[in-house]
């Protein structure tokens, strides 16, 4: 046995088909992934130890291959949904804090124009600007290890955005631009709810290497959910996985499991689709608590299971841009 045989446990396919460098001296092991695992790095040891047959020492690194993004930013993912009030904002943030714990280099941008939130749920102090340089350029805020941009740096947290439609993907467009993000392996894009105006001029007009869906598993958010699923397979971005929120709540008094939303929508989606279920999360006060008070789960409780759920979607789904063979999820679609 050899370690590159040793089949990765995302993706299902030996280190040495998908291309990770392997040095090797004695029982030292060095390992270059395509994705961040930093906090993998004991288990990987393992589970090598028992594919060798031998006590190994690992060292996990990790280089972010060049994907779609544009200048300095290797891979732009959206973080999507198909209606409000899944989650989604508070996965985007746990996600990009979940890459910069494993090891990345993360950006987070919010795209929702009109209700901007990442700036109270990074703990941003209200008022605080990005500094302009050159006249036109942003520097993006720094919180929680991140480099972020948000409207609601930019305006008031009171002023309502009464924009049309063009107007608000234009300003999409320029906090996007326009901002130095320099040196990213990602950039997470948490974009507004829906299939609008918004969501086309990113995927159209900027470099996304694909999309994660977030969803509960209510049966009208799963329709919603393989709705924003169709967007993206119409313009050629592929759906990196599924994370379904609220899937389960736990009583903290008896330890009685509820399925308050239902049971197995989002595993149900993903084995149509092909894709992997990312991440099922518990309805779990503590996820909105912590979000509402700039200290998100993964910084405010890394110890925690949910952070360690957190961890384990964000080391998948960069698995799945190394793998490099994702593609647009096939959808039958009736033109009306």
């Amino acid at each position: 046995m050899k370690v590159e045989d040793f089949v990765d446990p995302y993706l299902g396919r030996t280190w040495g088909e998908l291309g990770a460098r392997v040095l090797s001296s004695g029982n030292r092991v060095s390992v270059t992934l395509g994705y961040p695992a930093a906090g993998m790095q004991a288990e990987l040891q393992d589970r090598l130890s028992q594919f060798l047959g031998s006590d190994i020492e690992l060292e996990v690194h990790f280089t972010a291959p060049r994907g779609r993004g544009f200048e300095h930013v290797k891979h732009v993912v959206a973080v999507a949904s198909g209606k409000g009030g899944v989650g989604k904002s508070t996965t985007a943030v746990n996600l990009a804090l979940a890459l910069d714990a494993e090891g990345a280099k993360v950006g987070l941008l919010d795209a929702d124009i009109y209700g901007p939130s990442q700036g109270m749920m990074l703990g941003v102090a209200q008022g605080k600007r990005p500094v302009v340089k050159d006249g036109n350029l942003f520097e993006p805020i720094r919180a929680h290890g991140l480099k972020a941009m948000s409207m609601s740096f930019l305006v008031n947290d009171d002023t309502a955005m009464v924009w049309r439609g063009p107007m608000a993907s234009g300003a999409l467009q320029q906090i996007l631009t326009q901002t130095l993000w320099e040196d990213l392996d990602y950039l997470i894009v948490d974009m507004p709810p829906g299939t609008g105006d918004i969501q086309l001029t990113l995927s159209q007009k900027a470099p996304v290497s694909g999309a994660v869906i977030v969803t509960t598993p209510q049966d009208i958010a799963l329709l919603d959910a393989v709705k924003g699923i169709e967007m993206f397979s119409k313009v050629d971005i592929p759906v990196l996985g599924i994370v379904e929120n609220m899937s389960l709540h736990r009583c903290p008094e008896c330890g009685h499991v509820s399925h308050l939303f239902g049971a197995g929508g989002g595993s149900r989606v993903a084995a149509d689709l092909g894709v992997p279920l990312l991440a099922e999360l518990p309805l779990d006060m503590s996820i909105r608590e912590q979000a509402d008070g700039g200290q998100p789960t993964v910084r405010a409780a890394p110890d925690s299971d949910i952070s360690r759920m957190y961890r384990n979607a964000a080391r998948h789904m960069a698995a799945r841009l190394w793998n490099g063979e994702t593609a647009a999820p096939k959808i039958s679609m009736v033109d009306d």
